[in-house]
């Protein structure tokens, strides 16, 4: 897999996002900006993406959430409840239809928690929230970067699909069609 199939296939959820004019914020770490950079490559994108950040280290989920140490209590990073939570957070914090999450030990090593190389955590919030554990069996962290992302896509698309369309007000409906006769009335 390249960076191209993963632009592709996030140009493709965004492609559903606008059509069912919903939004999405997104939490990412081992993808490193990867799974956000994905779902901006579609032309137009300011419709869906309201936002995500990168928290890499406890710095960074410090300046860039809302998150307290009482939120966070009996968690740690890399596992499914951090994934849901920051899912969670991001979808609360921009007031958005769907979080986006993702979590990881991308590589050549495993984490501190003892996860191996190519673990992930991934969580949608919304409609239909799902999570996904994944363990790609690869030091290779490039790579791993890459699938993480793509999964992470692969999960929100599962889980727009699995939510009913969303109503359309009267905004969403065609314009009625004008009739003139030929003289203008």
């Amino acid at each position: 897999m390249d960076i191209t199939t993963l632009f592709l296939r996030g140009a493709q959820v965004g492609d559903r996002l606008v059509a069912r004019r919903e939004t999405i914020a997104v939490a990412e770490s081992s993808a490193g900006g990867l799974l956000s950079a994905a779902l901006l490559s579609r032309a137009g994108a300011s419709a869906y993406y309201l936002g995500g950040a990168v928290l890499y280290t406890r710095r960074s989920r410090r300046l860039l959430t809302t998150l307290t140490a009482q939120d966070t209590e009996g968690m740690r990073s890399s596992s499914p409840p951090w994934a849901r939570l920051l899912a969670q957070h991001q979808r609360q914090r921009f007031h958005a239809d769907w979080g986006l999450a993702e979590t990881g030990a991308t590589g050549p090593k495993g984490n501190i928690y003892g996860d191996p190389a190519g673990h992930a955590c991934l969580a949608v919030d919304g409609p239909v929230p799902l999570q996904r554990s994944l363990q790609t069996g690869r030091d290779d962290r490039a790579a791993n970067m890459l699938a993480f992302a793509l999964a992470a896509l692969e999960l929100l698309a599962q889980a727009i699909d699995a939510t009913p369309e969303p109503e359309q007000g009267p905004e969403s409906l065609p314009a009625p069609e004008v009739k003139t006769s030929r003289d203008g009335h």
